[in-house]
């Protein structure tokens, strides 16, 4: 931390000292400028007379029918002018932090995930959290959970997994997942298709499927006939089948984006529900509590309105 040189005799001098001095500069008179500030000339001059011997240096030409500065005067203004710009800038940026999670919520998302949850938010989150900006980050669970342990992330939306120490955890939707298959497939079409039909030798899988529900199961046994593909995005992971062949599985909410690529079709799986649940994580060290539980709350109200998903929680 950098130790401030500033003498003790301009510690002393206000912000509202600085003021009276912009607006004697501003009116050239001091009888002007003390009505305008709502103060007596004679209290006025002696604050002048405080920040003049604090700077070490004459700010005005006294004695004249219009109070002038001095040279020195003219140049100190100019810092005059940008400390009480400092000021005010201090001063909102003081009402901003006032607002929902200090005025921002920095969230970090799964590649699979924030792409296709934002739009569900855009509208939501500024009525809830007004004056407060929503800003995604991307990426693996475990990089986004470390971001989070570290400070640089806010809340973590994912799937339930191993966190570390001091990092508070609850699971607020189920995102159900679809079968999407090349359109040459045999299944192609289909609106629901039985676990049973599946070929394991024809998927294409996300390394880090997150499955879990009645699908757990085959995604356990796919393991070793499917094929694992690692950093890619959902439109590639289609675009992929399109091309090969075969199907994979795609969560929910990332239909509508997927269903507009060529070569591929999408079903629903028959009987029950497979997919992932997502979990909110926080420090539980944060400040923002009960703002934590209105955006838990809030992603509950969308999970609840949303189709292929489930809310998980109270």
């Amino acid at each position: 931390m950098q130790r401030s040189n500033i003498s003790m005799a301009l510690a002393a001098v206000s912000l509202r000292d600085l003021v009276l001095v912009q607006a004697v500069a501003a009116e050239g008179s001091f009888n002007r400028a003390a009505r305008l500030m709502h103060i007596s000339p004679s209290g006025l001059s002696h604050q002048i007379q405080k920040v003049e011997q604090a700077l070490g240096a004459p700010l005005f030409e006294r004695g004249g029918r219009r109070i002038l500065p001095t040279a020195a005067g003219q140049r100190l203004l100019a810092h005059v002018d940008a400390v009480l710009k400092a000021g005010e800038d201090l001063e909102h940026a003081a009402q901003a932090a006032g607002a929902a999670f200090g005025g921002e919520l920095r969230l970090g998302v799964p590649s699979t995930l924030g792409p296709y949850l934002l739009p569900h938010l855009i509208e939501p989150f500024p009525q809830r959290f007004p004056g407060a900006r929503l800003t995604l980050s991307e990426g693996k669970p475990r990089g986004l959970l470390r971001r989070l342990h570290e400070g640089e992330l806010d809340a973590v939306l994912a799937p339930p997994t191993e966190h570390a120490r001091g990092i508070a955890a609850q699971a607020v939707f189920f995102e159900r997942y679809e079968l999407l298959f090349n359109q040459a497939h045999a299944l192609a079409g289909t609106p629901a298709v039985a676990l049973s039909a599946l070929r394991p030798e024809e998927a294409t899988l996300m390394a880090e499927s997150h499955v879990s529900g009645a699908l757990g199961a085959l995604d356990g046994a796919l393991d070793e006939a499917s094929e694992r593909i690692q950093d890619v995005s959902l439109e590639s992971l289609a675009s992929l089948v399109a091309l090969r062949g075969g199907y994979t599985l795609v969560p929910v909410l990332a239909r509508e984006r997927l269903a507009s690529i060529p070569g591929i079709t999408l079903s629903r799986v028959q009987g029950e529900a497979a997919g992932r649940d997502i979990a909110l994580y926080w420090r539980q060290t944060t400040p923002w509590d009960e703002d934590v539980a209105r955006f838990a709350e809030l992603l509950r109200d969308m999970a609840g309105a949303a189709d292929g998903l489930r809310v998980i929680g109270a």
